[in-house]
Parts: structure tokens; C-alpha cells; sequence
């Protein structure tokens, strides 16, 4: 009934995109530049901009929290003309042992979230796509930036992060917690586009009480980890 055509295609597009949670990071990335592009939404617009970056134009934008609003902005973005990406965002740890900042690529999510199932059957495996996980894994590994891979959970709601729920996952493989990669996977895989991953090690819910950590003022590593992304899809 609704499709993403709706935003019809721009001329000359990228074909490369990086969309970031880090709202603060990206305001002040493009607080002087011009939008090549804004996505209407109820809660206001997101702009897309646009990077020069290694000869190679990026397209960059910030994604809502919440798979619903996330996927509906990675739709939208597609329909403009990109079809290679990556994200980057935080994450809470599920398993102890990741500092503050640790950079963590998932290779896989638990489906505890309702977008994905409109785009996966029931039981289905999500996943990047491999050539996103290779780019990664190549700018990472230029860059000497120690990272771990391994299974997300991505929850709809993190005030519903029960100490049982968070040693199920745990025991189920998953080392860290978010809420939009299962779905950002499912929706990428149904488009037919490339989607990959970055995340950094944020708040800890793996003891008994949770620990904050800060995890939202790590300005450094935040700008650090958009600029991985930015490098990451350029390889693509």
C-alpha cells in the first residue's frame, strides 16, 4: 500500500551510506553543511549528507533508536539510490569483559524485536551481509582497532532487560544488547542491498546491578567509530 518509492531517486546518489545513532556526532559533523536530501518523520526530518571521502562519495545519516523508525529511514535512503552500507552505533554488554569503547562487529542478532518479522519468517536466520563484514574486518585490521565478533540481542525494550532474560541470551551466545541490528539485517537481506555492522562496548547489564559507564559521553570514540564507518564503506 505504501511503498518506499515514495522518495523518488536523487541523480548521482551514492552508492555508498553510513547511517550513525550517535545524534550528537552528527550534528556537529554537518552543522555547516547542506543536506542533499531530508526524510520526512512525524518526530522531525533526518537529513542525509554527503562525504568525499578516499575519491569516493559517502552518503552519511542519523538513524531514530527503535527498529520500526530505523528500518523505515534505511528504506527510504535505499529508494534515494544507496546500496551498499554501514552502521554504527553503541551497544549494552551482556558478557563481562569489554571495556568502555571496545569495538564489537556482530556476525549475527536474536530476533527479539517485531520489525524483522515483517521482512524474515519466524525462526529465520538474520545476518550481514559477508562482503560488509569483510570491509569491516579490512578497515578495522588497517586501522590496528581491536574488535570482537559475536551475536546481538536486539530488544524492543531495554527497560525489559530482566537479569533472567539477560542470562538466557547470554547462555544463547549473545555478547552485547541493542535495538535495531536483527531488524537493519532482515530488511537489508529482503532489498537485496549490503548492510554491515559496527558497534562499541556502552552500559554493562551482565552483573547484578547496571552499570551506566558514561557510555554516551565517549564523544572520541563515537567520532572515532563514524569515521571507521565511513572508511569500512568506501572499501565496499
Amino acid at each position: 500500500m505504501i511503498n518506499p518509492s515514495i522518495h523518488r531517486p536523487i541523480p548521482g546518489f551514492p552508492e555508498r551510506a553510513v547511517n550513525t545513532w550517535f545524534g550528537d556526532v552528527f550534528r556537529a559533523k554537518f552543522a555547516r553543511s547542506v543536506p542533499v536530501y531530508s526524510i520526512p518523520f512525524e518526530h522531525g526530518a533526518h537529513d542525509v549528507h554527503v562525504v568525499e571521502h578516499r575519491g569516493v562519495g559517502v552518503a552519511v545519516f542519523n538513524t531514530p533508536v527503535g527498529a520500526p523508525a530505523a528500518v523505515a529511514i534505511l528504506e527510504s535512503v535505499i529508494a534515494l539510490g544507496a546500496r551498499k552500507f554501514i552502521g554504527c552505533g553503541g551497544a549494552g554488554i551482556v558478557r563481562e569483559g569489554f571495556d568502555v569503547g571496545h569495538v564489537i562487529v556482530p556476525d549475527g542478532a536474536v530476533r527479539d524485536e517485531g520489525t524483522s518479522h515483517h521482512y524474515a519468517p519466524v525462526g529465520h536466520e538474520v545476518v550481514p551481509h559477508p562482503d560488509a563484514l569483510a570491509a569491516i574486518h579490512a578497515e578495522l585490521t588497517d586501522a590496528g582497532v581491536p574488535y570482537d565478533r559475536g551475536v546481538t540481542w536486539t530488544t524492543d525494550a531495554f527497560f525489559r532487560e530482566t537479569p533472567a532474560k539477560v542470562a538466557r541470551r547470554r547462555e544463547q551466545g549473545c555478547i552485547c544488547v541493542e535495538m535495531e541490528a536483527s531488524a537493519m539485517f532482515a530488511a537489508a537481506a529482503f532489498r537485496g542491498v549490503t548492510y554491515g555492522q559496527l558497534l562499541y562496548a556502552g552500559d554493562d547489564v551482565s552483573a547484578n546491578e547496571w552499570d551506566h559507564r558514561h557510555w554516551d559521553s565517549q564523544t572520541s570514540a563515537r567520532e572515532r567509530l563514524l569515521d571507521l564507518a565511513i572508511s569500512a564503506a568506501c572499501r565496499l
